[in-house]
């Protein structure tokens, strides 16, 4: 019965079929970032094989992180700080076109001059945890490709409208019949 009601654990994704095996490359192949995506890949089934043409790829493109400073203390010096991690990467499923995206992980901490070892320690465990929640973005992303990135066909559908016809690709069709719908309810 929980199979029916579109119930699944946390980090199931169902990618889609196309991907049971990917190619996986890097800006840097020994990174924090490659490896947590690698972890990522293993937890859903995926097998990493070697980039061939007829194998989809997963490219890591860059990552980057900034420092924004929130508030100051009285002297001057920062007192909260804003971390902003960025991962760009780009997907390619053989028959269908490059998609890039870009995933964004923001974090909060505050920044105490007087406990500086202890606060270079959290600060390190914090980007520890936007690097692991990026990774796990990026396959979140990787699961929404089944619909997002279906190959467009051209179907026999012909509407009709003040005696105009005209033929309707079976993704506008489909698009146009969820809008009807979610603007009835």
């Amino acid at each position: 019965m929980t199979s029916a009601c579109g119930f699944h654990l946390r980090g199931d994704y169902l990618l889609p079929d196309e991907v049971h095996e990917i190619s996986l490359t890097s800006f840097d192949q020994y990174s924090s970032l490659t490896r947590d995506v690698q972890k990522q890949l293993r937890m859903n089934g995926i097998r990493q094989v070697a980039p061939t043409t007829v194998t989809p790829s997963l490219d890591l493109i860059s990552e980057s992180l900034n420092e924004r400073t929130l508030s100051l203390y009285q002297n001057s010096r920062a007192a909260e700080k804003e971390l902003t991690y960025n991962v760009s990467y780009s997907v390619l499923i053989p028959g269908h076109d490059l998609k890039t995206y870009t995933t964004t992980v923001n974090r909060n901490y505050l920044d105490n001059p007087l406990t500086a070892l202890a606060k270079s320690v959290e600060r390190d465990m914090i980007e520890e945890e936007m690097r692991a929640q990026a990774a796990e973005q990026i396959l979140r992303q990787m699961a929404r490709l089944k619909a997002d990135d279906a190959p467009v066909e051209t179907s026999d559908v012909i509407t009709h409208d003040d005696e105009t016809e005209s033929k309707v690709t079976t993704k506008e069709v489909i698009k146009s019949m969820s809008t009807t719908a979610e603007t009835t309810q």
